[in-house]
């Protein structure tokens, strides 16, 4: 059911949208969302180390930074300045091509990999403080968010992308908060990022590199609209919720009501979940399963089968039984908890799977072969506590002299029932950051970013060079 269409009045969601983009303040955030916000920063920062040095973000920085102009934004841990449009992609690129970055499962949408690589280029061009940088953030983690949550999961059934699709309106809110528009220019600025908003699916199906730079892409279409309207360029006024706009295109279901609910008052980003693990945050819970059984001492030429657990939802998209390259195994559970089971007692119980380690397993004949003995099937527990904010699973290994050994979680580590504080994600940061940048500056660097809401700019953000 196409909810507006049952209205003679449609809700003014992207007006309602504009307005509070332009009017937010800081200081009615809740307390949990500006404690996450710094958290989610340092998260950022962290999966941009994670894709640094991976051929596609050197290619497309080797394509973008001859190409530049008024060079104000940093790529990151580089000298490069280019221009902020450029500079956004390649640090979308880089932090959002390795499925290691915050989700939001309601949205179905990686918003920080897309909002934060705007936000930070446009936050250097016009000088902000950290606190106004934050602002703009929570305005564009909203934004993204709740226009996820309106029309999912029917836009990811149609073979849309939510990060990049969603996320490009939270891009471009949070741009236009810091580049201080109008209410009726925020509004334009969502109208300009409708008619930019792009990404399709196929690459669950079929592979290849296309979801490593859609959260670049649409990081550079948000800065991009913000910029049209500032220099006052017009958007539908109805872009998100006319009758030929943005959620009558791309999904066959749209509730204006959870855009516009409670705003101002609940923080939606409050549901964000950080992931362990490389891969889709619905796998995560069935990876820590297999580490539970690889940790109480099953090995893999034990095992005659797997079954994994699963929510409807992830029939489609996460369970392949047989990847054809890293992306897709990023988005295999059969493939993840087949190396999760083989690899995690060689890691004394601390596993964390890295993109070094599918991509150093991708062709490992004993992980296919286990992976291919591996089935995914709907598990009616975990359907009924999968939430909002994180997805169940179970995994069960069926042994060769009979035995079953399963393992069933709830709520894994990294979901708003189970974050990860500030500590441990600085502790993550260090973990990358120390491979690539001295004990000190990371230490420094970590200093600056846990205070960042008292930063007078931030380029203090920005100072951490391999």
């Amino acid at each position: 059911m196409y909810m507006s269409n049952h209205r003679i009045t449609p809700i003014p969601v992207t007006k309602i949208l504009g307005e509070f983009i332009a009017n937010l303040q800081w200081e009615q955030a809740s307390p949990k969302v500006k404690e996450l916000m710094p958290i989610l920063m340092v998260d950022y920062f962290r999966a941009g180390i994670a894709g640094q040095n991976r051929y596609w973000t050197s290619l497309v920085t080797e394509l973008y930074q001859s190409h530049s102009s008024d060079k104000t934004a940093s790529v990151l841990y580089t000298d490069l300045k280019i221009d902020i449009s450029r500079a956004a992609f390649i640090n979308g690129v880089a932090s959002g091509s390795l499925d290691w970055d915050d989700s939001h499962v309601a949205a179905i949408i990686h918003p920080g990999v897309v909002i934060w690589p705007a936000a930070i280029a446009m936050a250097e061009h016009v000088n902000a403080s950290g606190k106004e940088l934050l602002t703009a953030v929570l305005v564009g983690y909203e934004t993204a968010i709740r226009i996820g949550m309106s029309i999912q999961p029917e836009h990811s059934l149609r073979g849309f992308q939510g990060t990049p699709t969603c996320g490009v309106f939270g891009a471009a809110a949070a741009c236009a908060r810091l580049l201080k528009l109008s209410p009726e220019k925020c509004r334009d600025a969502l109208g300009i990022a409708a008619t930019f908003s792009c990404g399709i699916s196929q690459f669950f199906v079929s592979g290849s590199d296309i979801k490593r730079f859609h959260s670049g892409k649409a990081a550079a279409n948000g800065i991009e609209a913000a910029l049209l309207s500032q220099i006052g360029l017009t958007g539908p006024h109805d872009s998100i919720e006319g009758s030929q706009g943005f959620a009558r295109a791309f999904s066959d279901r749209f509730d204006p009501e959870i855009v516009i609910r409670n705003l101002y008052q609940d923080f939606v980003s409050e549901w964000i979940s950080l992931k362990p693990h490389v891969g889709s945050v619905r796998m995560q819970a069935a990876i820590e399963a297999a580490i539970i059984l690889s940790n109480e001492g099953v090995k893999a030429d034990q095992i005659q089968s797997i079954t994994i657990g699963i929510h409807g939802a992830m029939v489609s998209k996460l369970a392949s039984n047989n990847p054809v390259d890293v992306q897709q195994a990023q988005l295999s559970t059969p493939f993840a908890v087949a190396m999760a089971l083989i690899i995690g007692q060689s890691r004394n119980g601390l596993l964390a799977l890295s993109i070094d380690d599918y991509e150093s397993n991708i062709q490992d004949l004993i992980v296919r072969e286990l992976c291919s003995r591996t089935s995914c099937i709907v598990d009616s527990e975990v359907e009924s506590l999968t939430t909002r904010e994180s997805v169940a699973g179970r995994v069960t290994c069926h042994l060769k002299d009979g035995t079953i050994k399963s393992a069933f979680v709830a709520s894994p580590k990294g979901c708003p029932e189970n974050p990860m504080s500030i500590e441990e994600v600085s502790n993550r940061f260090q973990g990358l950051g120390t491979s690539m940048f001295s004990k000190s500056d990371c230490e420094q660097w970590l200093h600056h970013a846990r205070q960042v809401q008292d930063l007078k700019s931030v380029a203090p953000l920005m100072t951490l060079r391999k």
